[in-house]
């Protein structure tokens, strides 16, 4: 036992001295020399630095995908203006419907950068106006819902009865080149004391642009504006508009007298178009 006892003394002898030296030996217990310091101070001021670069990345990354708001001057928006005749030329006319120039928004729509530039001039136009919700008319004001997306507005449907659920229907009303028909609007769409704009992507006789003012005032809200891409001043569309609301003012960005593209009709066109 007693020998045992010996042998172990020695060996808890020998791991502690082991233990001690390497205590010693390592190099997180010796003493900081100038040198090593300033490397540490380096190294964690790379550290810093790369995190500071990594995170202003990540920010500039953020604010890159967000598109920046477009402020355009006001002529840039003014009827026939410069722009308004840069986009004209991308809006053929056809004979359809049996009407001789039959203005084909399509056109627009194939060119991206005319698109853009429409919706920019748009929501430039209206980004002060301090609107709540804006409409779009059965069925091509649809198309320019990016501009609520532009302006954070809220964007509801104006379409004719039949085409959508839970809905409140206005009056029926002649429509631009044939019949009648009647608009209706989603149930809360709108709120008394609501400032909204309605779009559409023209404005002829101005009976749909009558039919939707009404309709929204009638929920007890106020139509600030009507934005038409076309309008075609001899058939005073807006005057008529107008005349009812007269805070409603009528806005069109091109008129009839610079919208000049001819379409080249293919051999054997035909006029299939049917009054809507």
């Amino acid at each position: 036992p007693i020998f045992f006892h010996s042998r172990l003394f020695v060996i808890i002898s020998f791991c502690f001295w082991c233990e001690t030296c390497m205590q010693s030996t390592s190099p997180l217990n010796r003493p900081r020399s100038s040198s090593s310091s300033s490397s540490l101070n380096t190294h964690t001021s790379r550290v810093k630095l790369f995190s500071s670069s990594r995170s202003r990345s990540r920010s500039h990354r953020s604010h890159r995908s967000q598109r920046p708001f477009v402020t355009m001057a006001t002529d840039d928006y003014t009827q026939d203006g410069p722009l308004a005749r840069e986009i004209a030329q991308v809006i053929p006319y056809f004979p359809f419907k049996g009407i001789p120039r039959f203005y084909d928004v399509g056109g627009l729509l194939a060119s991206p950068t005319h698109f853009q530039k429409v919706v920019d001039i748009m929501a430039a136009r209206y980004g002060d106006l301090k609107i709540d919700a804006i409409g779009g008319f059965d069925a091509r004001g649809f198309l320019f819902t990016p501009v609520a997306l532009a302006l954070n507005k809220p964007f509801f449907m104006l379409r004719k009865k039949g085409k959508m659920p839970n809905t409140i229907y206005g009056e029926q009303y002649s429509k631009e080149y044939a019949g009648s028909d009647c608009l209706g609007i989603p149930r809360g769409a709108v709120k008394p004391g609501d400032r909204v704009l309605l779009i559409d992507d023209l404005v002829a006789t101005g009976g749909t642009l009558t039919a939707g003012v009404e309709l929204v005032e009638a929920q007890g809200a106020t139509v600030v504006e009507c934005a038409c891409m076309v309008e075609l001043k001899f058939l005073e569309g807006a005057k008529k508009v107008q005349s009812k609301f007269p805070h409603a003012n009528v806005w069109g960005f091109i008129s009839e007298d610079i919208l000049l593209n001819e379409a080249k009709l293919p051999d054997g066109y035909e006029d299939d178009g049917e009054a809507h």
